[in-house]
């Protein structure tokens, strides 16, 4: 099941997470809400942004801008514009949204990354963004400082990548993000161990065959290289430190055993790591 059609409708803040930068008020997902009319347009007197998960809908402002929304769409609220969304004559339809205020993102609006006048973009793949979107607010965080922080902080680099999402090719854009996603999975081991490549593609919401291609046609190798790569050079760093033996390093890089370790440790450095340890720390 893809990662964005598993969203229930409730929000995702008890109550703002606030600080001196801003505060983020309302964040949650839903589904089927009763859209607003175009005829009677309100305005928020916040900033907001909406991320269309599914169905088809529609989205005016005071400006004159009218627009179609589909899945992939965001759109951003302005605090003083008159605006109204929903779905296509009430059909079904699932988004994600955010309330926010404070003084970086008036900074953002007067140095025209918040433009009122370009409402409305598209940022895909949809499981990523969602995700991401998702990961802004952790509940097991709670509400103190530090935590309002950590999630203003997230929030405001999510915010800033569906931006230049925005201001630069589209379709790029949205590559170099399930991109560096997919890179950042790969080479870091989570409680479970090394995640497959299956496995990431499914995170990055692409089938696994497209996933494969488009990685290898961007980075010159498979992921499973890709990922080989990375824990050998985990291997070499903790060569150097002197830390594990080979052993410990075979079963903690989830190779099979040591002579398998050392196989692929020589077709990556050119050294076994027998030979890579007195080289880096001689003897």
């Amino acid at each position: 099941m893809p990662y964005a059609e598993k969203f229930r409708a409730r929000p995702w803040l008890e109550s703002p997470l606030s600080n001196a930068a801003g505060s983020l008020q309302l964040a949650g997902a839903l589904e089927n809400n009763e859209g607003i009319d175009p005829k009677t347009m309100r305005v928020l007197g916040s900033y907001g942004l909406v991320y269309i998960l599914s169905g088809e809908g529609y989205y005016a402002d005071g400006n004159g801008t009218r627009q179609d929304l589909g899945a992939g769409d965001v759109v951003f609220i302005d605090p003083k514009l008159a605006h109204a969304y929903g779905s296509k004559g009430g059909g079904p339809w699932r988004h994600l949204y955010f309330v926010f205020s404070g003084p970086q993102f008036d900074l953002w609006r007067k140095g025209g990354l918040l433009d009122p006048g370009r409402p409305v973009w598209r940022a895909e793949p949809v499981d990523f963004w969602a995700r991401r979107l998702q990961e802004v607010v952790l509940p097991e965080e709670g509400h103190g400082q530090a935590a309002s922080l950590r999630a203003f902080g997230r929030f405001l680099d999510v915010l800033a990548a569906l931006l230049a999402a925005r201001d630069g090719d589209v379709n790029e854009a949205g590559a170099m993000a399930w991109l560096e996603e997919s890179q950042r999975l790969l080479g870091t081991p989570d409680a479970r161990g090394w995640p497959t490549p299956q496995a990431v593609a499914q995170r990055v919401g692409l089938s696994y065959e497209n996933f494969r291609k488009q990685f290898a046609a961007r980075t010159g190798v498979s992921p499973g290289q890709f990922q080989k790569r990375k824990r050998i050079d985990r291997a070499q760093s903790a060569i150097y430190h002197g830390d594990r033996t080979l052993k410990e390093l075979a079963e903690e890089l989830e190779f099979c055993d040591v002579f398998h370790f050392s196989k692929a440790f020589k077709q990556v450095v050119g050294l076994t790591p027998s030979e890579f340890r007195r080289k880096v720390r001689g003897g």
